[in-house]
């Protein structure tokens, strides 16, 4: 019979942010996210990035949604973290044309992305949160140094655009209260052995598909 733990604060979280150390950092400097972080984005192709992330947010919050009555669930996902209407409302403020449902393609690995995080909300809903571990934490660590890139790139003012990065009044403590809860969550499941494996193995898949929507993003050739 299997044995559940409950992971110290040495434990899971250190162990992510271990194993994914050189992924992250590859992803964080792939395709389009290499011209973000220099500053040599277009507007386009910003709004491209954007409406590729947007399945991806909308399948892990319906999916972390669906099973927030999961003990293991509960410890993680909290309404501050919620991205999804953020991302959709800089889309419409961002971009230049129609619709942007419309008039953004979404690409085939954001596609893939999206199935599968579908496919864990159905089949194993506690892999929902090594995908949320790297979209919030992501979030958390990095958003205030994307919005000002966002916002000096576009000239933007206030949070017209950036309200993505913005987390409640966008208070430096309130942003270290949340990182410091989800590394607490992360400590504090009930996992067995197996299943902190399987934690750490679906991070690690995430930093990949992430490269893989990075470079097709980079790729659709809108960068300026």
């Amino acid at each position: 019979m299997s044995v559940s733990i409950s992971i110290t604060s040495n434990g899971l979280a250190a162990r992510l942010k271990e194993a994914t150390h050189d992924l992250h950092r590859q992803a964080e400097h792939s395709g389009v996210m290499a011209e973000l972080m220099q500053g040599r984005i277009s507007r386009e192709t910003y709004c491209l990035l954007l409406r590729n992330l947007q399945p991806i947010y909308a399948a892990l919050e319906a999916g972390l949604d669906a099973h927030q009555d999961d003990p293991n669930v509960q410890r993680l996902w909290r309404p501050e973290l919620r991205r999804l209407a953020a991302l959709e409302q800089d889309l419409d403020h961002l971009h230049t044309g129609v619709d942007w449902r419309l008039d953004l393609p979404v690409l085939g690995a954001a596609a893939e992305y999206a199935e599968r995080l579908e496919r864990l909300a159905r089949t194993d809903p506690v892999l929902l949160i090594p995908h949320a571990y790297l979209r919030y934490l992501g979030d958390l660590h990095g958003g205030q140094m994307l919005a000002r890139i966002v916002k000096q790139g576009f000239g933007l003012q206030g949070e017209l655009g950036t309200a993505f990065y913005a987390f409640g009044d966008g208070d430096a403590q309130l942003l270290e209260r949340l990182k410091r809860e989800f590394r607490a969550g992360l400590d504090g499941l009930v996992l067995t052995p197996a299943q902190q494996d399987a934690v750490v193995g679906e991070a690690c898949e995430g930093f990949r598909l992430h490269g893989k929507v990075f470079g097709e993003v980079q790729g659709d050739g809108r960068c300026s």
